[in-house]
């Protein structure tokens, strides 16, 4: 396949043709910046606008050098799915997911041949990013000022939390909405930090702020947790890199400090506020919130799906899961997923598909490091970056959110970003 590439070097140059990495620029803002606004249908253009530009540009070139540690644990994750489809005991559905994955690589692999190419599109998106996010931030908050009868049919009578006003936005989800701002939110920081003229750092901030209110009011617990993980690495990194240069003694204590401090702040925050509080004591209910008891029988359903296919699976997709789901799943507890994203790796492509996805993250946190322990353009960029991957891991464990476009293309984002970056900085 890498032979294929430069098939197009004779392609007349037109002012198209000279013009790919704009054009595919543009596209991937219009994609960002749509995420929470348009149709599934609409997004579905998008992608596959994407994916076509990017088979354009890399027929256009010759082939680049060997594959990245990135690059290859994804090329890893493509192959075990394309087995796990092969193997699937309902194949046509299987394919389904299969080609959904690999559209949304080829979403992946134009952000990273756009941000190799030229690396100012990196705050092009990001931009576009959180002009998508802002606006559904306010939208998400003018909610709780509005009629709250909407809002009422995300209030579970049988919870803990009942009557608790949940917001949703344009997302028409809770958890969605919060699952969608989560990885924004390390962006905007990022941003912030990066861009230094006064307009776009009231826009970063405005992000920032808006934002987290606006998770915070979804009452998603999982988000809040990977909120807590997002900032808890932000902290901790920027405490190491301020004091790289003081005593090895004070190196270690003051970056312990500061996320004790953190802790304890965060806990008093809990402790004083009831609907924090009221949301935080129904992650240890057990069975005895509905929230807590749903996920916990479809968990059980998931791994007796994961024992009769624990090497392959049922293979990728939800139409895949929808077909199987049911002849393993406990009466009235419908699920379109297994609500944990390690579980639903195991279900879809059995052991090898948890493997992949881990080594993925583990190369990813790595290249992340290595960026940012450096001086050069990529260092915010990869911090925000691992506080993402640290936010959607802490979430992925409860909740399988990720999956969704909203969701899932931020975090192929912020791969490209890793990837893109020089491979000495």
């Amino acid at each position: 396949m890498l032979r294929w590439q430069g098939l197009l070097r004779g392609w007349p140059a037109g002012p198209l043709s000279q013009r790919l990495v704009p054009l595919g620029g543009l596209v991937l803002c219009a994609l960002m910046a749509g995420l929470p606004l348009i149709s599934r249908s609409g997004l579905s253009l998008l992608i596959l606008a994407s994916g076509w530009l990017w088979l354009l540009i890399a027929l256009r070139r010759l082939p680049r050098g060997g594959l990245g540690p990135i690059h290859a644990w994804i090329l890893a994750i493509l192959a075990v799915a394309l087995l796990a489809t092969g193997f699937s005991p309902v194949p046509t559905a299987a394919l389904k997911g299969l080609l959904k994955l690999a559209s949304y690589l080829g979403v992946y692999a134009l952000m990273q041949e756009v941000l190799q190419a030229a690396p100012r599109w990196w705050d092009r998106i990001v931009g576009s990013l959180l002009a998508g996010s802002l606006f559904t931030s306010v939208v998400g908050i003018r909610q709780l000022y509005a009629d709250t009868g909407e809002l009422a049919r995300w209030a579970d009578p049988n919870s803990v939390a009942s009557g608790t006003a949940r917001i949703y936005s344009t997302l028409d989800n809770p958890n969605l909405l919060a699952g969608y701002l989560l990885p924004v939110l390390p962006l905007a920081l990022v941003a912030l930090l990066r861009w230094h003229r006064p307009l776009p750092r009231l826009f970063a901030l405005a992000n920032l702020l808006l934002g987290t209110a606006a998770l915070v009011l979804t009452y998603s617990r999982g988000a809040w947790m990977g909120l807590v993980a997002a900032a808890a690495v932000v902290v901790v990194l920027l405490a190491v890199r301020a004091t790289r240069r003081w005593p090895p003694l004070w190196r270690r204590v003051v970056p312990l400090a500061v996320l004790l401090g953190g802790a304890v702040l965060l806990a008093v925050l809990v402790w004083q506020l009831e609907p924090l509080r009221v949301r935080v004591l129904s992650l240890v209910a057990g069975r005895g919130d509905s929230s807590n008891n749903f996920r916990i029988n479809v968990w059980m359903a998931a791994l007796d799906m994961i024992q009769a296919r624990p090497w392959l699976g049922i293979g990728p997709g939800n139409d895949a899961f929808n077909l199987i789901y049911p002849l393993y799943q406990q009466p009235k507890f419908n699920a379109l997923s297994a609500y944990s994203i390690p579980l639903e790796l195991l279900v879809e492509a059995g052991v090898p598909g948890l493997l992949v996805g881990v080594g993925l993250v583990v190369a990813s946190v790595r290249r992340g490091l290595v960026l940012w322990r450096g001086d050069g353009p990529f260092a915010l960029p990869a911090l925000g970056v691992l506080a993402v991957i640290a936010a959607l891991a802490v979430q992925g464990l409860t909740d399988t959110i990720f999956f969704r476009p909203e969701v899932q293309l931020s975090g192929w984002f912020c791969l490209a970003t890793l990837a893109a970056a020089p491979q000495r900085s």
